[in-house]
């Protein structure tokens, strides 16, 4: 018979894992609120100087206006043809079907700088602006994790409420319009979640696709680490932090949600 591993032993290995993954963001934090024009630990007192920099920029201001209305435009684009690929794939049966999700996952599990020079070499031959190659490079890679929660979404809805509406007359569109779509709304809202972040945060096609004159956040954060080393990088790192995890306790709140 196996004995099974103390659970005092266990939490304590937790413990250590999550501090392992944790402490190295925490850090950022007394970084970001260090009186000290370099970044320095431990620091010598607090200070709010560097957060109140960042937020009267011009640049960092123009460049988290930037990120906001891509990651805004990638994210509903990538939940539109998520929601489309996600009802073809759970309601349909085709042959073929295990090789379209496939390649409907292939953005996540190809590297992203691969994914990255193919969008900027495309792009760039074909004429099309920056902007418009960074979304459609945004939403390439935000697709997959969309469709993903969408697809499990739609495996735990009961289809027999659509089915049923149709019984009483409605027809498939006017069923899943009234019917499927605001049931399923906290999972869209959740891939929807997944889907900015998963645009806001990403600096490699970005990073190509970019000009002096148009630099996301990660991408001025990017070149600030090259050319610009001072704490106005931790605060700006810090901010975001709140803000990602603020929107990841969201999507997790909606999926669990969804699943009670």
């Amino acid at each position: 018979m196996k004995e099974r591993m103390p659970g005092w032993f266990i939490r304590i290995v937790g413990a250590v894992v999550l501090l392992f993954l944790v402490l190295p963001i925490l850090i950022i934090f007394p970084l970001a609120a260090s009186p000290s024009d370099y970044l320095s630990f431990p620091p010598t007192g607090i200070s709010w100087r560097w957060f109140d920099a960042v937020l009267s920029d011009p640049g960092w201001m123009a460049s988290l206006r930037l990120s906001l209305g891509v990651a805004l435009a990638s994210t509903l684009c990538a939940v539109l043809l998520a929601l489309a690929a996600a009802l073809a794939l759970v309601r349909m049966d085709f042959r073929g079907k295990r090789l379209v999700y496939a390649l409907v996952l292939l953005p996540m599990i190809v590297p992203h700088i691969i994914t990255s020079i193919a969008v900027y070499f495309f792009f760039s031959s074909a004429g099309i602006p920056a902007l418009a190659g960074m979304i459609i490079g945004h939403v390439a890679l935000a697709i997959p994790v969309a469709t993903i929660i969408l697809s499990a979404t739609l495996q735990a809805f009961d289809i027999r409420l659509e089915q049923a509406a149709q019984s009483l007359g409605a027809s498939r569109l006017v069923a899943l319009r009234r019917i499927t779509l605001p049931l399923i709304a906290p999972g869209i809202a959740a891939a929807a979640i997944f889907a900015f972040l998963s645009s806001f945060d990403e600096l490699l096609v970005a990073l190509f696709l970019s000009s002096p004159e148009q630099q996301t956040l990660p991408v001025r954060i990017w070149n600030a680490v090259q050319f610009q080393l001072d704490p106005t990088i931790a605060a700006v790192s810090a901010l975001l932090i709140v803000f990602s995890a603020a929107a990841l306790a969201a999507g997790n709140f909606l999926q669990r949600k969804e699943q009670a």
